[in-house]
C-alpha cells in the first residue's frame, strides 16, 4: 500500500518508466500465449516485410520477428534478473562482512576485488567464457561473479559509514554478533542506495548479455535473445531492411524504462524535490 501511495505522488516520467517495465514483463511472461508461432519455427521467406501475417516481418532464416522478440524478452530479462540477484547476494554478503569484521578479512577481499576490477570486464568475460564454455549456467556464474565486484565496492562503502553509527555500537555492546548486525542494523539502513544500484546493475547486465550475444558468446541460437537477434540480422541493413532495429529498439526501451524508475527512486530516497 505504501508503494502505491508513493506511486500516486510520483512524476509522470516515473509512471512512464514503470509502464515500460511492466510492458516488458508482460511480454516475457505471456510470450507462449501471445506469440503467433513457435520460438524456432520457420514460417516464411527471408526478411519478409511487415504484414498482417508477420507483424514485424521475418528474420534471416524466415522466423517470425514478433514471436522472436517476445521470447527474447522472456530469455534475456529472466537471465539478466537472475545474474543481478546472484551478483548482489555475493557482493553484499562479502561487502558487509569486510566492513563489519575488518582486519585481514577486509584486506583479502578488497585486494581480490581490486585485482578483478583491474581487468576490463568484457575482455575478462570473453576469456572466461571461451575457457569454461558459454552455456546459460556458466554465463550466469561468470557474469555474476564479475559484476559482484562492483556491488562489493558499494556495499562495503555504505556498510562502513553505517557501522560507526551509535546504534550499531550499542548493538555491539549488547553482545550482538556480526551476522545479526548485518541483517538487522546495516542492511535496512543501506537499502536505498542498494536498491538504486540494483536497477543500474540490471541495466548493465542486460546490456552486457546483449553485447556478448552480439559477439557470439552469450545466449546461443536457436534460443531467442535480443543481442543475438541484432547480430543475426545485421546484414539486412546493407539492403535497406530494418529488421535488426526491432531487437535493438527493445533493448533501448527496457533500459530507458529502468533508468526512469531508478532516477525517481534516487530522488525519493535522497529527499530531493523536483
Amino acid at each position: 500500500m505504501a508503494f502505491f501511495k508513493l506511486l500516486r505522488k510520483s512524476p509522470i516520467i516515473a509512471r512512464i518508466g514503470l509502464a515500460m517495465i511492466l510492458l516488458n514483463i508482460a511480454a516475457a511472461v505471456l510470450a507462449p500465449v501471445i506469440a503467433p508461432y513457435g520460438e524456432t519455427e520457420v514460417v516464411g521467406d527471408v526478411w519478409l516485410p511487415m504484414s498482417s501475417e508477420h507483424l514485424l516481418g521475418t528474420d534471416h532464416i524466415g522466423r517470425d520477428m514478433f514471436t522472436r522478440l517476445l521470447y527474447g524478452a522472456r530469455n534475456t530479462i529472466a537471465i539478466a534478473f537472475v545474474i543481478t540477484m546472484f551478483s548482489f547476494a555475493v557482493g553484499i554478503s562479502c561487502g558487509f562482512f569486510a566492513a563489519t569484521l575488518g582486519g585481514w578479512v577486509d584486506l583479502i577481499l578488497s585486494r581480490l576485488v581490486d585485482i578483478l576490477m583491474a581487468i576490463p570486464v568484457l575482455i575478462f568475460a570473453l576469456v572466461a567464457l571461451a575457457v569454461v564454455g558459454n552455456s546459460i549456467p556458466k554465463l550466469v556464474v561468470v557474469i555474476a561473479l564479475l559484476d559482484s565486484t562492483r556491488v562489493y565496492r558499494l556495499s562495503r562503502a555504505v556498510a562502513m559509514d553505517i557501522e560507526v553509527m551509535e546504534y550499531v555500537e550499542a548493538a555491539r555492546l549488547r553482545g550482538e554478533g556480526a551476522w545479526w548486525l548485518m541483517r538487522h542494523e546495516i542492511l535496512p539502513n543501506a537499502m536505498p542506495p542498494l536498491v538504486a544500484e540494483f536497477g543500474l546493475r540490471f541495466c548493465f547486465v542486460f546490456l552486457f548479455i546483449a553485447a556478448l550475444s552480439f559477439l557470439g558468446l552469450g545466449i546461443q541460437p536457436p534460443t531467442a535473445d535480443w543481442g543475438g537477434m541484432v547480430r543475426e540480422n545485421s546484414g539486412a541493413i546493407t539492403f535497406g531492411i530494418f529488421t535488426p532495429l526491432w531487437p535493438a529498439g527493445a533493448i533501448a526501451f527496457l533500459t530507458v524504462g529502468v533508468n526512469f524508475i531508478v532516477d525517481w527512486f534516487l530522488n525519493v530516497a535522497s529527499g530531493l524535490k523536483d
